[in-house]
């Protein structure tokens, strides 16, 4: 009984030790934005997804809204069913509007829920100044997020 136990152990160990052997070698040669070692296997599944480029880090946003920067976040999850079915409508469209859409990632980053307000996945937060001037939340129609873009990222920078 002992020995069955301690084989269990050992295949049990051994095969722990090859899914983050092969996670890592699956970020080996891969843009890593998340200056981490160990991702999610769905934000590992989204690297090479154009979708999911242009990645800011939770430092990188308190940085540019302490420095009073104008910037726009898409906080998502890649396990979101919402955010899987909106980052493919929302990001095409931000890229019509020429806005530069950084994308935070809350699975990789759970602290940011917290630091940054969020209550739910998928949120675009606009930030004018270094302060939040708009939100929108939850999985929406095409025409809402072209009116986001539209009344308040695009009408602050043509105010500024």
């Amino acid at each position: 009984m002992v020995i069955f136990v301690l084989v269990l152990v050992v295949i049990f160990g051994a095969l722990i030790f090859v899914v983050q052997y092969q996670n890592s070698k699956q970020l080996d040669g891969v843009d890593n934005p998340y200056n981490k070692t160990e991702l999610d296997q769905a934000t590992i599944d989204q690297l090479d997804d154009p979708m999911y480029q242009n990645q800011i880090l939770p430092n990188e946003l308190a940085d540019k809204l302490s420095n009073g920067e104008d910037v726009t976040v898409y906080f998502y999850s890649p396990t979101c069913i919402h955010c899987q079915r909106t980052t493919p409508e929302l990001v095409p469209i931000a890229e019509e509007y020429g806005v530069d859409l950084v994308k935070l990632n809350l699975l990789e980053f759970e602290s940011a829920w917290s630091e940054f307000n969020i209550e739910s996945t998928p949120t675009m937060v606009h930030y004018e100044g270094g302060e939040e001037s708009a939100r929108i939340v939850g999985e929406q129609p095409q025409a809402n997020f072209e009116d986001f873009f539209e009344q308040e990222v695009l009408a602050e920078a043509d105010d500024s």
